[in-house]
């Protein structure tokens, strides 16, 4: 009797033994792989929500910021959430970053609409700065300002200072002397004829948006190697892109900025720098549908920009595999993520994210595949 009961003892160990190592196999399966497109849970076993957001580096630790999306409706009622990571897989929710506010007539009053957070950390000040696209409660997306928010810690939570149009009362600085003199009336063009697109490019709307500042819709940051921190954000009605540059504190703009594809319709910038040559994607303006991206590229941030054909290549290449551009994160290896979410209005909680990896070609040009696993 106590021989049978050894190897019953003996087979139930073994068992054990191997079902302890398919959950292990299994779990070290879902740590290792992002799969985009898929539902994502926080460790809590919870369901992310953090879109049209960004990634912070610092300390060895990721800091994921994005905007906490309801199950109907476009309004911001929650604010912007942070999620950490030490591996990009799994994800601890760190709550609410920035939260909107309860009071009547706040710039960030509950039912606002708060979009693509982004935060960069300041060496000199040793501050956490937010910046985020904002349209004040009621207003639809008439005001298109940006808003700025500060922390002592990554994870906040983080002070709403203000929001406001970019840059008033300043010219860019490649708007040339003579187009500055120019004067027209937007309400006597009609759209997309070539009389309105000659318009366009010579600055009629930086012009009629002059004093109170130009608009600023979907945005990112980027942090240059010599620390200079830039605003990039589409403007102009969404028909042009600027990069502004930030002062030192990265709180305020410095009245540096440029224009970029006057009338290319761009919007959804996302932005990286790999051996001196700086590389953005940004997506056409479509509404919720997804497109086709756009890659430019420039040898400085503030200077002549080009434009090159769909960085996405393959299947579904040309709706950026159902997605839109929203951040890219330099990894640690010396490679680039790119970041982009898969809208679904009818629920924007419901909506995915594609994160996949960049690769270069043989002239050194980036490039996106879809890959399932990775």
């Amino acid at each position: 009797m106590s021989k049978y009961l050894k190897r019953i003892g003996h087979l139930l160990f073994l068992c054990i033994l191997f079902q302890t190592s398919l959950w292990g196999q299994t779990n070290s399966i879902g740590k290792k792989d992002i799969v985009s497109g898929e539902v994502w849970k926080d460790t809590d076993g919870n369901v992310i929500n953090a879109h049209g957001g960004g990634i912070l580096f610092n300390n060895g630790k990721y800091y994921w910021f994005g905007e906490h999306r309801p199950s109907s409706g476009f309004t911001t009622q929650v604010g912007v959430t942070c999620y950490s990571s030490t591996d990009l897989r799994n994800w601890t929710y760190e709550g609410v970053a920035l939260a909107v506010s309860d009071e009547v007539g706040s710039d960030i009053e509950k039912g606002c609409i708060i979009e693509r957070p982004k935060v960069i950390y300041n060496q000199k000040t040793g501050k956490f700065v937010m910046w985020f696209h904002l349209e004040l409660k009621g207003k639809g997306y008439g005001p298109s300002r940006a808003g700025v928010a500060v922390s002592d810690t990554p994870t906040g939570p983080y002070r709403f200072v203000r929001s406001g149009r970019v840059n008033p009362g300043v010219y860019p600085l490649n708007m040339p002397r003579e187009e500055r003199q120019l004067t027209w009336n937007p309400e006597t063009y009609e759209w997309w004829t070539p009389e309105w697109r000659e318009a366009v490019d010579k600055g009629m709307f930086v012009k009629r948006d002059l004093e109170g500042g130009q608009m600023s819709r979907d945005m990112t940051l980027f942090v240059d190697d010599d620390g200079k921190a830039y605003h990039i954000y589409s403007s102009e009605e969404n028909l042009t892109l600027h990069i502004a540059e930030l002062v030192d504190d990265y709180m305020s703009h410095s009245g540096k900025y440029i224009r970029i594809f006057p009338g290319g319709h761009n919007e959804a910038p996302a932005i990286f720098k790999k051996d001196r040559t700086y590389w953005m994607i940004a997506s056409g303006c479509t509404g919720w549908e997804p497109n086709k991206a756009r890659l430019m590229t420039a040898s400085s941030i503030l200077g002549e920009w080009s434009q090159l054909p769909n960085p996405c290549v393959g299947e579904d290449a040309k709706i950026t595999f159902g997605g839109q551009s929203t951040y890219i994160l330099p990894l640690e290896d010396g490679g680039y993520m790119f970041m982009a979410d898969a809208w679904r209005p009818k629920s924007l909680l419901d909506s995915r994210y594609i994160w996949l990896p960049i690769r270069f070609d043989e002239k050194g040009v980036p490039f996106i595949e879809w890959v399932s696993k990775w």
